[in-house]
């Protein structure tokens, strides 16, 4: 994909970070918005893994939920810093009472927002989450969204995602940072 060239890297001073539940699209999302806008792309899951020399599953697996969480605080804060860049993080992130407040304070936090039916259909294609493992997906996405959605509301933007083509997302995210006309 070519880079639309009536948006400039300067019209983007601080870090987009996209927040949302697992299957929202933050990944392709991302990828895409990082294209158009010509910035770097940066998955904090993958930046994890890479630390952690292991998967997600597997540091779920063998230290637990809460030391992930540690990681995750210290890779997005690590991530943040230096150029403007497009971050996407894993769904339970910006539950995190520190990892919100340094992504509330030093980037702009993106909530993307889908209706459970669009992210039953996404995570189902895909193994190796989590928090999914052995359990009913619908269930699971449901109670994650209600603990999850008041947390996500504080981020400063709200984009609707939906089946339609992710690029009809990027448009809103676009419009939304005031990015396009």
């Amino acid at each position: 994909m070519q880079r639309n060239r009536k948006y400039e890297v300067d019209d983007v001073r601080r870090t987009l970070v996209l927040v949302g539940m697992m299957g929202v699209g933050k990944t392709t999302i991302g990828r895409r918005l990082a294209t158009r806008l010509g910035l770097p792309f940066v998955d904090a899951d993958e930046e994890i893994e890479k630390a952690a020399g292991m998967t997600v599953q597997e540091i779920f697996d063998k230290f637990g939920e809460a030391h992930f969480r540690d990681g995750e605080r210290r890779v997005i804060a690590r991530l943040i810093d230096g150029e403007a860049k497009i971050i996407a993080t894993g769904g339970g992130a910006f539950v995190n009472d520190e990892t919100r407040s340094l992504i509330l304070d030093r980037a702009t936090a993106i909530w993307l927002d889908a209706d459970i039916q669009v992210l039953v259909d996404r995570v189902s294609r895909r193994d190796g989450r989590p928090l999914l493992k052995g359990r009913d997906v619908r269930e699971v996405l449901l109670e994650l969204a209600k603990v999850r959605r008041p947390f996500y509301q504080q981020a400063p933007i709200h984009i609707q995602s939906s089946a339609s083509p992710h690029d009809a997302t990027v448009e809103k995210i676009l419009k939304a940072v005031k990015l396009c006309p």
